[in-house]
Formats: structure tokens, sequence, C-alpha cells
């Protein structure tokens, strides 16, 4: 497998990367990593003449804190997350999901930006960022840049909320009070995930005080669980009662779709499962 012949450009700005991608128009792709892109343009499952390498622009890189909040660039790799100082001081879950995500050759070049834009439904980053509401910050050229929940970011299936020319400058991800325990669980077959769950918990005197469910990798869109979070809230972590009502919201609301990872009810089955092992685990060490 060889990859058809095409013309790199690595602009130093935002404005520049914009700037070629209206210019080559549907012929340019943006890239940093490349994991999941030049697989797919050896396949011949797409093709481009112009890739634009942001790896040179250094608005995206770093990661750093902006208060409670993590800012993470779009040009960080998986890697350089899970290894983080800052991730593994301020939110050690975090760097603990990514170094769940593929292989070590995949997580030292691909970039959490990249996997959320290319918006593959089978991702661990998507369920676990969705469960502590991270938003997304963009922009196109000089223009100002517009910050979006990453719910809103996520439109489906292989579908990113972006604009042709617009680029993304960021992830951010608010840091859960300090006495919140998030979980994160996967089934997988291989590398890529067949179930996400991301689950976490505030108990306050023997009392859920708040709930956080994400769901992932089961249907076209990773999901945040509302409903099956509403059943926990003021519930006893020991309540199987609540417990099995909220998981059983949450295979719901996931939506699964049959494919070679399982049916529908297999899927969901497993949803169940998953939530409410991940919560039960978060809940009694909150």
């Amino acid at each position: 497998m060889t990859l058809p012949a095409f013309e790199l450009h690595r602009p130093r700005t935002v404005e520049e990367a914009t700037e070629l991608l209206d210019q080559h128009g549907e012929e340019a792709l943006l890239y940093c990593g490349g994991t999941e892109l030049l697989l797919l343009a050896k396949l011949g499952f797409t093709a481009f003449e112009h890739l634009v390498d942001t790896k040179a622009i250094d608005e995206l890189a770093g990661i750093r804190a902006d208060g409670d909040v993590l800012v993470l660039g779009a040009t960080a790799t998986h890697r350089q997350i899970e290894r983080s100082p800052l991730v593994l001081e301020r939110l050690p879950a975090l760097a603990s999901m990514e170094r769940q995500v593929a292989n070590v050759r995949v997580r030292t070049v691909g970039t959490l930006a990249g996997n959320l834009c290319f918006s593959d439904p089978h991702s661990d980053p998507a369920t676990f960022l969705l469960a502590l509401d991270a938003e997304v910050d963009s922009r196109r050229g000089d223009s100002t840049a517009r910050r979006r929940p990453l719910r809103a970011f996520l439109m489906g299936a292989y579908e990113p909320a972006l604009e042709h020319g617009e680029v993304v400058l960021s992830i951010r991800v608010p840091v859960p009070a300090a006495d919140t325990v998030i979980v994160h669980r996967k089934f997988a077959f291989h590398e890529r995930p067949a179930a996400t769950v991301t689950c976490g918990a505030r108990v306050v005197d023997g009392v859920i005080e708040s709930a956080r469910i994400a769901v992932g990798s089961v249907g076209n869109l990773a999901v945040r669980a509302s409903d099956a979070e509403a059943h926990l809230v003021g519930a006893s972590p020991l309540d199987d009662q609540a417990l099995a009502a909220a998981a059983a919201s949450a295979a719901a609301v996931s939506d699964p779709v049959e494919d070679t990872n399982g049916s529908v009810e297999y899927k969901a089955h497993l949803v169940e499962v998953l939530v409410a092992r991940a919560f039960r685990e978060a809940a009694l060490a909150a």
C-alpha cells in the first residue's frame, strides 16, 4: 500500500493554514499526526492533493492550566498528555484514559484534537471528554475564535462541526472537584473499542451528590446519559435498584447499531454491565 502523490505545506500560523485550505479547496486537508488519515489514504478511501501540516504552528502546542481548566493544545499527542506532569497532578484519570488509546506507536504520533476531528465512533477520548464537559476552541484565519461544548462539536460518525478552513486550537477540560472520582472502562476485541463508558461520582455524607455517565463506541456517536445520572443523584452508592435503573437508561440512550462487534441487543447489554461496574467503582471510591 502506497500513498498517492501530494504536496505537503507547513504553515507557521493559523492564518496561513486557513489561507492554504481556502486556496486549494476540497483538494486540501489538515493533518498533524495522520494516524487515521494516512491509513485511509493508503487503502484508497480518501484522496487529496495537498496536506496542510499543523505541527509547526506554535499557537496549537502545549498543555497548560487556565484556572480549573486543562487546556490541551491541538498538536499535543496522546503520549504527551498521558505523561504530562500537569495532567498527572490535576487530572490523573485523563492520563489513565490516554494510556488505553490504541498502542504506543499511535499515541506517540496521534493527537487528541485529531482524534476528535476524525470523529471515529469507536473512540476512548470522546466518551471520556463528554463526561467531563469538555469544550473545543477553533478559529478560521484571523476571525474570532469560537468555543463549543464537545457534544455540539461531534455531529455524527466522521462528522465534526468544522467549516472548511477552520482550525481546532485546543481542547478545554474542566477539572472536577477533588473528591470526584472518574472511572473509564472499555470492552475491546482488538485496539478499537467495542464499547466505552466513563462514569464520575461525588459522594457527600453517604449520598451521591453528583453523577456523570457517558457512553460511546456502540453507536454512531458518543452520548452523555443525563437521564441515567438523574437516577443516581440523592441515592446511596450501595443502592442496587438506582444503579440498575441508571444502567438501563444509559443503554437506551446509547443508540447501539449492529456491526461486527455484535448485535443491538448484545451492545445494549454490554453498556448496562459496563455502566453498573464503572459507576459502582467510582461511587465506592469517592
